[in-house]
């Protein structure tokens, strides 16, 4: 077996982590079909197959899965100790890959990255908004944005931004001839816009009042995945809506939109930032860590 250079480790480290060979290929500034040689060069000289090829991307083979494992942590320290010589450069200094839900990045990350970005101007930040829950390391992300309840047990976790609470409203005509819900259990009684999650679960509504704690699973004839679209489906008459209190409060203020069920919706702590627990971290991401710890105490009441 010949000598395997980190160069080659690096090229099948971004081919591992894109699982592609065209994503791959535009990180490391080739093209897919020289990297693909390059591959298969790569295991000749180990022996043994890393990749295997489909119609749709590649997958790793058990000996790529390993290999993939054991030297992601050791090119993430050797990048953490290159992002430490940002110090010297007297700010931070790189690029940011957070991951973060649709309504996440709306009400609270776009507001503090734009923040952020004018105390930084030398660094800069990529938002890939995307529902689902997603591997982060593997998927190459430096952090994401979530409820607190689905950020895995491995991971840090820092709140981002106020409090939140949700709101049930309907458009002002949906109501003609109907009675308002009182309690969460006259929803049956209601059309309710249902929110399916990526992976196929729906959301079950929410509600706490002096320590009763309930969870809906309401009926409805629409079921939407995205917030907003929900919202507009709501201002149409569709139906009840389960949405954030800020993405409507302006709505609910000028009579636009209905809102029932108040003093059965709490707040709750809200969106977290969350990232893998690490010796080193980038040091990008360590000012934006201090930058939202910063906001939060300034923000909250």
């Amino acid at each position: 077996m010949r000598r395997v250079r980190s160069t080659d480790l690096a090229i099948f480290l971004a081919i591992a982590t894109h699982r592609s060979f065209r994503k791959a290929a535009v990180e490391l500034g080739v093209t897919a079909s020289a990297l693909s040689h390059a591959l298969r060069a790569i295991e000749g000289r180990l022996e043994v197959r890393l990749v295997n090829r489909t119609t749709r991307g590649v997958a790793l083979t058990e000996a790529g899965e390993r290999l993939f494992d054991r030297i992601r942590p050791a090119f993430l320290d050797i990048d953490a100790a290159l992002d430490d010589l940002d110090t010297f450069r007297g700010q931070p200094y790189g690029k940011l890959r957070i991951n973060a839900a649709r309504a996440a990045t709306r009400l609270v990350l776009l507001p503090i990255v734009s923040r952020f970005l004018r105390a930084y101007p030398s660094v800069e930040v990529e938002i890939v908004i995307d529902d689902a829950l997603v591997d982060m390391v593997s998927s190459g992300f430096d952090a994401g944005i979530r409820f607190g309840e689905s950020i895995a047990a491995d991971m840090i976790a820092v709140p981002i931004g106020p409090r939140h609470r949700f709101a049930v409203v309907g458009a002002p005509g949906y109501f003609d001839g109907r009675n308002k819900p009182i309690t969460p259990h006259d929803l049956k009684d209601h059309a309710c816009i249902r929110y399916r999650f990526a992976g196929g679960a729906f959301y079950r509504w929410e509600f706490e009042r002096g320590g009763v704690e309930l969870e809906i699973d309401v009926q409805g004839a629409l079921t939407l995945g995205d917030q907003d679209i929900i919202s507009d489906a709501v201002f149409q008459g569709s139906g009840l809506g389960y949405l954030f209190e800020d993405q409507v409060r302006t709505a609910i203020d000028d009579g636009r939109l209905v809102r029932v069920l108040e003093d059965w919706c709490p707040f709750y702590p809200g969106f977290f930032l969350y990232y893998p627990s690490r010796r080193q971290l980038p040091t990008a991401l360590r000012a934006f860590i201090d930058f939202v710890k910063a906001d939060r105490e300034q923000t909250q009441p």
